[in-house]
């Protein structure tokens, strides 16, 4: 297949161009063998992956910042780095369901770029509030604007790539954007941390906190996202009309309780992050296990991202899975091993090792789990059965490190990251009690959407 779509002078906005030369071009999307390539051929595709990648890289810096900047300043850093887990958790929780009848009502190209600035505008507001040293209080209120944008941004931005790619191609879209959310969290967070090391920067007679950098940087990643998505082109998507309801709101719900596959990947995922998620509690682990100090601690915060991009691209090379459900089980189990591991360890390298596989076994969730809810629900649908995988996926990451601050503060650091990987053995166990259906799920490449979606 060749390496550039050939430019018919048509105008990219239109969106249909790239479509119908992938299925037409000698060796494209229908064309036999495996290509790991395939998505990566679109140039739409390419200028959302740039952007995405800028918009995440932005995004973990400012993370990795804020959970040092409220652990260094707070007399409580366990309490502190929870009361952040929480204000990230409480819009995707309270927003979703909106969000996700916007993303299938409105444009969603335009629902996104204007959520990408708003919440730029509000990286910019707690760089202003760190350099001038504010109160923790305006600083938990800002982030609170920030989650709520990116909260609403959430559905419309997930549902956007089916617009982008063809469906025979999204298993491999979904790889690579995992991917490229791997390479930003890789570098996010070794960004920061190397931001945080410096500690001060001197220009003329006076010096300047380097901290509040990482949220400017954010600011200017959103932004630069906001941009590339503005160009690129997008095939339409279905549109219903349907005015808003309590019966359309909750009409992703039903969906997904009935679609047993999706509801046991996205409950498996939503109860191993919120009990095994160790991230939030790196900066202890940094400052009062091992002891390595800003500079280690980047490079904890990266590791499972090196981990997930290495995973990523193994996935990428291989044809897609012909046992994703035994695969994904797998995956799980050994992500919740990793994470005792690491609670137990005392030596930095070990640590990193564990780091490493925790990402390395995420990213086949990540993979499986992304496909299947966007490949088994109907595009009318999309925005709302994403906006549940959301809050399932969103909201325990952020809860996640609620729960993990609380538990550290209740029976200590290390007993509460070690308790949380067995708690996410337990729960892989159970799902594949509950839910058979995932332990004989086969091939990703025969996952079909349904015809229309159930009636709520």
């Amino acid at each position: 297949m060749s390496t550039e779509v050939p430019d018919t002078g048509r105008p990219a906005s239109t969106g249909l161009t790239e479509w119908e030369l992938e299925e037409q071009t000698p060796g494209g999307s229908q064309s036999a063998g495996h290509d790991p390539y395939s998505a990566l051929r679109l140039p739409a595709y390419r200028r959302y992956a740039v952007g995405a990648t800028l918009s995440n890289m932005g995004q973990q810096m400012q993370a990795a910042a804020i959970g040092w900047e409220v652990a260094i300043r707070s007399r409580q850093p366990a309490l502190a780095i929870s009361m952040v887990g929480l204000v990230g958790a409480l819009p995707v929780i309270l927003l979703a369901l909106p969000a996700g009848h916007l993303a299938d009502s409105l444009d969603r190209r335009k629902l996104t770029i204007a959520t990408l600035l708003l919440a730029a505008i509000c990286s910019a507001g707690l760089a202003v509030l760190s350099y001038r040293n504010a109160p923790l209080l305006p600083m938990y209120g800002v982030l609170l604007l920030s989650a709520s944008m990116l909260a609403i941004c959430g559905p419309a931005r997930s549902s956007l790539l089916t617009q982008i790619v063809p469906m025979d191609l999204f298993s491999n879209a979904a790889t690579w954007s995992s991917s490229c959310f791997q390479i930003a969290s890789m570098a996010g967070p070794a960004i920061a941390g190397l931001i945080i090391s410096i500690g001060t920067i001197t220009l003329g007679h006076r010096s300047f906190p380097t901290l509040p950098l990482a949220y400017v940087i954010d600011a200017g990643c959103g932004v630069c996202f906001a941009a590339l998505l503005a160009g690129v082109g997008l095939r339409p998507a279905v549109r219903r009309g349907e005015p808003a309801s309590v019966q359309t709101l909750l009409a992703g719900i039903h969906f997904v309780q009935q679609n047993k596959i999706i509801l046991a990947t996205i409950t498996m995922d939503l109860f191993a992050v919120l009990l095994g998620g160790a991230t939030y509690m790196l900066p202890l682990f940094a400052t009062d296990v091992l002891h390595v100090g800003a500079a280690g601690f980047g490079w904890m915060r990266a590791a499972p991202a090196i981990g997930a991009f290495g995973m990523a691209l193994v996935i990428a090379h291989l044809p897609p899975m012909k046992k994703a459900g035994r695969n994904l089980l797998l995956a799980v189990a050994g992500f919740g091993v990793a994470t005792i591991v690491f609670g137990l360890s005392r030596s930095f390298p070990l640590s990193l090792v564990m780091l490493l596989l925790t990402g390395a076994f995420d990213n086949i969730s990540v993979v499986v789990r992304s496909t299947l809810v966007q490949v088994l629900t109907p595009d009318s649908m999309r925005g709302r059965v994403s906006a549940v995988n959301n809050v399932f996926i969103g909201a325990s990451n952020e809860l996640g490190g609620f729960e993990s601050g609380l538990a550290a503060r209740m029976i200590g650091l290390i007993p509460s990251v070690v308790a949380g990987g067995i708690g996410t053995i337990v729960v892989v166990l159970s799902v594949a009690g509950v839910w058979p259906q995932v332990r004989k799920f086969g091939s990703l490449a025969d996952a079909k959407p349904v015809e229309e979606p159930v009636a709520a």
